[in-house]
């Protein structure tokens, strides 16, 4: 859907018909959300958008800014995390939202519903005093802002499954642990594969190079800058921390495995002696030249039970005093 703007002074009036509403006097602000095909020509038609930043649009294409002859083209993605085919698992996606900066109109397209954006033209709508009484740069940053504000909702969601994450690893040794450390790991390098290319984008609008942005914009521009900055700091402590969660996780398995083993071998220790007594009193040399006197001695069974016993209860407690046991 198509949203046209004019706004001049303390109103905003607006246009069903983009020509008019191009050649109006004011500001000029042109917003199609969900775009389809046919809006997105008739956008590109009554503003002369070149095809290769349509095409851009389109595409998988990173965050950028390029400078055409009559507007400047600002590309970023929104984010956010879907479910994915696990119930723990997320997926972060993207679609991009595409910005055109002229002398007095700035076009805004998304393939998606935008909601970031559709709220900024909302306030236009109700006569938001700083769109209405400044120029297109503003609206610009203005759309740039909420799309990049809305990161930090991301983030704080990837920030929770991480605590959820720290608290299992130290309890838990269930495989699904490890999925969800690998799910947050792949959500924070897909996010950072989109925000570093966002900070450089910003970044040209924060130093002024598009002659479309004003100098008493440039500090607004900035503020973004410093929120991407920040945005990408955050990024890769979180990755610091997941890293983190996941050597205790392997640690923590690596002292379970290392817990069945001592038991084990305990058990295998306390057995190889009594193997050793039963095998050579199961040697039956009782009719040989080198017949075993034992075998026939009343008592020679219990004295092999007690002497077992007693070389279990050695071992046992000399295992406990080591701190086997």
């Amino acid at each position: 859907m198509i949203s046209a703007l004019v706004y001049a002074g303390e109103t905003a009036e607006p246009y069903d018909d983009l020509g008019a509403a191009r050649a109006a006097a004011g500001t000029t602000w042109v917003h199609a959300a969900e775009a389809t095909d046919e809006e997105i020509r008739a956008v590109q038609s009554a503003f002369d958008l070149h095809p290769l930043a349509i095409d851009d649009l389109r595409g998988d294409v990173r965050a950028k800014t390029e400078e055409y002859r009559d507007y400047t083209f600002v590309l970023l993605k929104t984010m956010r995390l879907t479910p994915g085919e696990t119930t723990f698992e997320k997926e972060v996606t993207t679609s991009p939202v595409g910005v055109f900066v002229g002398r007095d109109w700035v076009v805004s397209l998304g393939l998606d519903e935008a909601r970031p954006v559709q709220r900024v033209m909302d306030a236009a709508r109700r006569g938001d005093e700083r769109l209405l009484q400044h120029g297109p740069d503003f609206t610009a940053y203005r759309v740039v802002d909420v799309v990049v504000d809305a990161y930090f909702d991301l983030l704080d969601d990837i920030e929770t499954d991480i605590e959820e994450i720290e608290e299992e690893v130290t309890v838990s040794t269930d495989s699904e642990t490890i999925e969800k450390i690998n799910d947050v790991r792949r959500d924070l390098l897909s996010f950072r594969k989109q925000a570093w290319p966002a900070r450089e984008a910003v970044g040209s609008l924060a130093r002024g190079d598009p002659k479309q942005i004003q100098p008493q914009t440039e500090k607004y521009f900035r503020d973004v800058y410093d929120h991407l900055v920040q945005i990408v700091d955050l990024t890769e402590t979180y990755r610091d921390l997941v890293s983190g969660a996941r050597d205790i996780y392997l640690n923590t398995v690596s002292q379970s495995t290392n817990e069945v083993m001592k038991v084990l071998t305990v058990v295998a220790t306390v057995f190889i002696p009594l193997t050793f007594v039963v095998g050579v009193y199961g040697m039956n040399f009782a009719d040989s030249p080198y017949n075993m006197p034992e075998l026939g001695w009343t008592f020679g069974y219990p004295a092999v039970m007690v002497g077992m016993g007693l070389i279990v209860a050695i071992l046992l407690g000399h295992f406990r005093q080591r701190g086997y046991l």
